[in-house]
């Protein structure tokens, strides 16, 4: 469960270091480089209302760090001072941790449990009981430490349960079957020396003796702390990142794995050096490691981060992927969202959707510093992204509280510390008060009710159908095609494809490269719905790919969340990454490797069964086997000749695609 950050960044040039409260110590895009052997497909998914529920209550002062839930009372954790049910009710005093009906709002007026310091992490544990970990001496007046085990009815302490943190604050708390992991900036758990990690039987507290991982070395001289963890879904894997450059003496620079499902925990053979300068100095930021989580079925986990500038070389201020099996050092991550120098504070990963919630203005914004880049798409504060891709999805409810807000509250701040999926909805924590143009002090829910589903779409898989290829403006020329054999062309008047380039085929539906006078670039990607027979009026892909010149590609075809695309005179296969429920066009331009092919005279591509099938400027119809997860990707020595030119038709229309109608 991801967790407050410890450093805050600021808007423009103004970027300082902040005291470290929750520590109780001082402290002196687009999708990037991807990995050749991983190219995820976009999968079904399910997103949460973007109207946030109306009956959550609200906190004041502070932050809200942390959520668990017990029966239907949610439990809400930070550094918060007062809290009170709706916007015109009375403050009441309640620090750092209180409950509130979920399905009501109607906040517990019997658990109230009184501690002397802020809550960062909280764990529904076995037996009934809630876990509380944090920087507090105190819980109702009885010495505990950082780490707590409470009657989620009543408050009270659990006496039976020991576990305690003696050398230093616990900053995140995950479960996984009756393990409770334990990270923050401590050295000493149960009276046994542990350096910022732990692990403890999630019933008793004892201390688990066969864990023995230490996150040590500081970064700039302070003292070292683990200040994010996730377990994956199968128990197998811990993910830890924080101010540490070595876990058990191995160098890992403010991140790494650690095998847990062996009977010897041990830290696994994977690191990356991204997180490093060109970030900003670490005077700035102690950590650039902000939250870590798991996708839902293990194979990757998310990281996000501030930093500052410094990419691409860095994965400062960034989203990333990584995938959880691969191993050795100087680790690349599948895809980087650049927010553009604003900060992530916290990811949740959740029904096929990722969701971050942070300081950041933007996403897709690799190519700008403090304002919003070519291919920038406007996300204040809180996102969700696809997992294929890391591009958002149609889905902006933004950290704003318009005129909602009541006098006294804070319309924007650093940081969204907490982002988790209940039971019933996306809850977000925070240290302003509005979202959805609406008024939520410290806290909310986004519910699943009033939500909806993303169906993938891509392109065609039969095996039989046609390819289309562009004649003449508003003609389209219909060739039957099984791979091999190409029947007789069959003309098609086609009004609404005019001013149409590169074209290709997404499920229901095909875009194409429109010249349009008026726009900033003079070219644009249209969209119509295409059922075999019409095209349909076509509208415009999104205003956010305005800055794209589509009309300078010579070919294109989509597959598994990228664009794939060539252009006159450069000899190269290009990819974007594009998002089809939000229709944006990645902000970073890849090169495929690719040999014995000159891209440079193709005309028209589709993709068809594994193969990309290409016109030329010679006028021939070719076809060769394509795997974009393979170095190279295309062998063009390999290509085999469909169709040469004839007077009837020539394959050097940049306008051709597949479809099975």
């Amino acid at each position: 469960m991801p967790k407050s950050p410890f450093l805050r960044r600021f808007p423009g040039a103004f970027r300082v270091a902040v005291a470290a409260t929750a520590l109780g110590i001082a402290v002196a895009a687009l999708p990037g480089v991807a990995s050749a052997a991983v190219v995820p497909a976009p999968a079904t998914a399910t997103l949460a209302s973007a109207n946030p529920a109306d009956l959550t209550p609200h906190a004041k002062d502070g932050e809200t760090r942390a959520f668990a839930q017990v029966g239907n009372l949610v439990y809400v954790g930070g550094s918060f001072t007062q809290i009170r049910q709706t916007a015109t009710s009375a403050w009441q005093a309640q620090r750092y941790l209180f409950a509130y009906d979920r399905t009501t709002g109607a906040i517990s007026t019997t658990f109230l449990p009184v501690l002397d310091g802020a809550v960062n992490t909280l764990v529904a544990g076995p037996g009934g009981t809630l876990i509380v970990g944090g920087s507090f001496g105190t819980v109702n007046g009885v010495v505990r430490k950082n780490l707590v085990a409470l009657d989620p009815a009543t408050g009270a302490i659990v006496g039976s349960w020991v576990g305690r943190s003696d050398g230093g604050t616990v900053r995140d708390l995950e479960l996984h079957d009756n393990w409770l992991y334990v990270a923050g900036a401590f050295n000493w758990v149960n009276g046994t020396a542990h350096a910022g990690l732990a692990r403890l039987n999630a019933t008793t507290g004892a201390i688990d003796p066969a864990f023995v991982v230490n996150a040590t070395g500081g970064r700039n001289s302070a003292s070292p702390y683990v200040w994010t963890i996730d377990v994956s879904p199968d128990g197998n894997t811990l993910v830890a990142g924080g101010n540490f450059m070595y876990l058990n003496g191995l160098s890992r620079n403010q991140i790494g794995l650690v095998d847990v499902g062996a009977a010897t925990p041990a830290v696994l053979d994977w690191s990356t050096e991204k997180y490093v300068p060109p970030c900003a100095a670490p005077q700035t930021f102690i950590h650039y490691v902000q939250s870590v989580k798991f996708g839902e079925d293990g194979s990757y986990f998310i990281v996000g981060s501030n930093g500052g500038g410094g990419w691409p070389a860095a994965y400062c201020d960034a989203l990333v992927r990584f995938e959880t099996a691969a191993r050795g050092t100087g680790q690349l991550a599948t895809w980087v969202d650049f927010t553009g120098n604003d900060t992530i504070t916290s990811v949740e990963v959740a029904d096929g959707v990722i969701y971050l919630g942070g300081h950041f203005r933007w996403l897709n914004n690799p190519n700008a510093s403090d304002n919003a880049g070519a291919g920038a798409v406007d996300r204040l504060g809180i996102a969700a992204v696809t997992p294929a891709t890391g591009l958002p999805v149609n889905w902006n409810p933004r950290r704003s509280g318009g005129s909602a807000l009541p006098a006294g509250t804070t319309a924007w701040g650093s940081a969204v510390p907490v982002i988790w999926r209940g039971s019933d909805g996306v809850y977000f924590g925070q240290n302003s008060d509005g979202m959805g143009d609406e008024y939520h002090g410290r806290l909310g829910m986004f519910p699943m009710a009033g939500g909806r589903t993303i169906t993938p779409k891509n392109a065609p898989t039969a095996t039989t159908g046609y390819l289309y290829l562009k004649t003449a403006d508003g003609e389209v020329a219909k060739v039957s095609f099984d791979g091999s054999t190409l029947g007789a062309p069959a003309t098609v008047a086609q009004p609404n494809w005019t001013g149409a380039g590169a074209t290709w085929r997404v499920s229901d539906r095909i875009y194409w490269s429109h010249l349009v006078s008026g726009t900033p670039t003079g070219s644009r990607i249209d969209i119509s719905l295409f059922s075999g027979s019409a095209i349909g009026a076509p509208w415009e892909a999104s205003g956010y790919n305005d800055w794209y010149n589509p009309a300078a590609m010579s070919g294109a075809f989509y597959l598994d969340g990228r664009l794939y695309y060539t252009r006159a005179g450069s000899s190269a296969l290009y990819y974007r990454y594009f998002e089809i429920d939000g229709n944006y066009l990645g902000a970073t331009e890849f090169v495929l490797p690719t040999t014995g092919l000159s891209w440079s005279t193709v005309r028209g591509m589709a993709w068809y069964d594994g193969h990309i099938v290409y016109g030329a400027t010679d006028g021939t119809l070719r076809s060769v086997a394509f795997d974009p997860t393979a170095a190279p990707a295309v062998n063009g020595a390999a290509a085999t000749v469909l169709a040469a030119a004839t007077p009837e038709l020539t394959w050097s229309s940049p306008g051709m695609f597949f479809s099975a109608q």
